[in-house]
């Protein structure tokens, strides 16, 4: 049986493991909080605990019986600890084919607003973007050394159900930052599952790509129109330069850029279910109405 395990069985991890149990795949991962693991295995899941301190109780038992291994859990400053703790184990499987490790697109560092693609060198200039890259890097050099096909997903702001705009206006703590010529990309969580499960099926050498949506914009008019959905009035702007921010949150901002998706268009999603921020809140929108 094919055989899903998943450091970090979140958000993204189960929207991709919904689809493949559909599928009659097993899945099974980690989480870092006991209670969490409690639920994932009500919903059916095998599930392990993984602090990223030490190798986690029973992960090496599960990735023995895995073909498949999913990375989405962010590096530490020692590395990624799953490849710390683990890796040894999936690099020595006779079972394991294949790896996919969802990066982030803020290895590429900031292009003032232009272009850049999977043809661009990274050039992380924050610690998260650098350690991101390094953990790409460690999971290829694995793959290589040990006949194991390596998918790299690098992705913009997640969004969809539960976590998007729509809520943070509902809640009241949407803000509408701005700062001239700031741009983003951002990706529905479906079409994450969906570049993903399109690449293991692809079954050709390993590739990164760039998963994300069809136009950055500014995200103050993903705020406006989240509100405007809703039938609200959008919170008012608020300048970023005198805008009182956390120094992780700050940082987010101090890189501007558009994302190319052209590889992913070609090679494994022709068209995205939700190319833009407006389809992606209209179906969110929709749906909290159900």
């Amino acid at each position: 049986m094919t055989h899903l395990f998943c450091f970090g069985l979140g958000y993204c991890a189960q929207h991709i493991a919904t689809r493949l149990t559909a599928r009659g795949w097993r899945v099974s991962g980690t989480s870092t909080c006991a209670e969490r693991i409690a639920e994932l295995k009500r919903a059916g899941f095998c599930a392990a605990l993984f602090e990223g301190t030490q190798s986690g109780s029973g992960v090496d038992e599960l990735l023995s019986q895995s073909t498949h291994v999913l990375l989405s859990i962010p590096p530490g400053s020692d590395g990624d600890p799953a490849y710390v703790h683990h890796g040894k184990t999936i690099a020595h499987s006779n079972r394991i084919v294949w790896i996919g490790y969802l990066s982030t697109v803020g290895v590429y560092g900031d292009a003032a607003g232009g272009w850049v693609s999977e043809e661009d060198e990274a050039n992380p200039a924050s610690d998260r973007g650098k350690r991101r890259l390094a953990a790409e890097r460690a999971w290829q050099a694995l793959g290589v050394a040990s006949g194991k096909r390596v998918d790299v997903f690098r992705l913009p702001g997640i969004y969809g159900p539960g976590r998007s705009a729509i809520e943070e206006v509902k809640a009241g703590t949407a803000r509408r930052l701005v700062k001239p010529g700031q741009v983003f990309n951002r990706i529905h969580v479906e079409d994450i599952a969906g570049a993903v499960v399109a690449a293991i099926d692809k079954g050709a050498p390993g590739r990164v790509y760039n998963v994300t949506d069809d136009e950055p914009g500014p995200p103050q008019d993903v705020v406006a129109y989240a509100a405007a959905l809703l039938g609200r009035a959008p919170p008012p702007e608020i300048d970023f330069a005198t805008a009182d921010l956390s120094p992780m949150a700050r940082s987010f901002y101090s890189e501007s850029k558009r994302v190319s998706n052209a590889r992913l268009k070609q090679e494994l999603l022709p068209r995205l279910v939700y190319p833009t921020y407006r389809e992606g809140l209209d179906a969110i929108a929709a749906g909290a109405k159900k």
